[in-house]
């Protein structure tokens, strides 16, 4: 009776979080908003939801962070006798960890406009946090070239850049969220996440399908390239940097993960699949990316809350799950790999 009600009131104090209403508030706008908008079908190129009724389609993306719980709770039960990390004391003082944030922010937000005007001048599609084809299906062939380019593009302007200049500023690699506080706790939580997350893509992929050296060389392959091109870019950017100064900012751990799961969304905002030709377009576009990302950006954020380490989620739930066990088909045929 007592963990009953112990539950219970922690799940109504997590309904009365202001970030959390507004959460709820946001999903039931844009959810709401997709049928006016699509008028029964959707302007996306995603030839892996070809055959995927439109409605099926929609209510998977609607309700797909229900999927985010299964981990979240996973990793409550996993974490539950550790110490959590005081991730806002890693930040420095509200007046400097908003200005670090803006700034930050406003450096990404050229950073994608630039990687559009310059992946469009020279190979005809603009630069996003994921490569064509990746988790929806290929629309146009991407060269060994054009992966290499991006992968560094995102590589050296959203991770090595962003983290020579924090650590110029002292800030410690604990600070940054790249150093361990439990790594034995830290190492049971990725392998139990990467199992789980690496079945579903497996059971869901073609990665099976493939031949024994496609799975080595591809495989291999893929891990470098999206290591450089989205994995560590992602966790400098938003789970190193971000992540302490919203936690310093808010004073709230639902108000951290929510907005390490928005920013998440927010740095895919260009995906290769977006159609912004026009205003209900555009919106669809928005809606889809937030909806879409929300899911895995609620569990990297979980994660890096509960650990204080960002390494965890780029182990657990990014670099080999998905893009290994997922794309490594997709980088088979850039590659040629036979």
């Amino acid at each position: 009776m007592a963990a009953e009600t112990k539950t219970r009131s922690w799940f109504v104090n997590l309904l009365r979080e202001r970030s959390v209403q507004i959460a709820l508030l946001l999903w039931v706008v844009c959810s709401a908003a997709i049928f006016p908008l699509s008028q029964g079908t959707l302007p996306f190129n995603q030839p892996r939801l070809a055959g995927t009724p439109f409605r099926v389609q929609i209510y998977g993306t609607i309700f797909g962070w229900l999927f985010a719980l299964i981990f979240i709770a996973v990793t409550y039960a996993l974490t539950r006798r550790r110490a959590i990390p005081d991730m806002a004391s890693r930040a420095p003082n509200r007046v400097m960890a908003l200005r670090e944030t803006v700034g930050l922010w406003i450096y990404g937000a050229v950073v994608m406009a630039a990687g559009q005007v310059i992946g469009r001048r020279f190979f005809g599609e603009g630069f996003g946090l994921h490569l064509n084809g990746s988790l929806f299906g290929m629309t146009r062939m991407t060269t060994p070239t054009q992966a290499w380019v991006w992968a560094f593009y995102n590589f050296v302007l959203f991770a090595m850049a962003p983290y020579l200049v924090f650590r110029s500023r002292r800030y410690s690699h604990e600070a940054l969220n790249l150093k361990s506080a439990n790594l034995r706790n830290d190492t049971l939580v990725i392998v139990v996440v990467l199992a789980i997350e690496a079945s579903v893509e497996l059971a869901a992929g073609d990665f099976l399908k493939l031949s024994a050296h496609q799975m080595l060389a591809g495989g291999g392959l893929s891990f470098v390239i999206h290591l450089l091109g989205t994995g560590l870019p992602v966790m400098i950017f938003i789970y190193a940097i971000l992540m302490p100064r919203y936690a310093r900012l808010t004073g709230s751990t639902a108000a951290t993960v929510l907005l390490g799961a928005v920013s998440y969304a927010a740095v895919h905002i260009f995906e290769y699949w977006t159609v912004y030709d026009s205003l209900p377009h555009a919106l669809l576009s928005l809606i889809f990316v937030l909806l879409t990302f929300i899911t895995p950006g609620l569990v990297k954020s979980y994660l890096t809350v509960r650990t204080g380490n960002a390494w965890v989620h780029l182990w657990g739930y990014h670099a080999i799950a998905p893009h290994v066990t997922s794309d490594t088909p997709m980088i088979v045929e850039i590659f040629r790999i036979r």
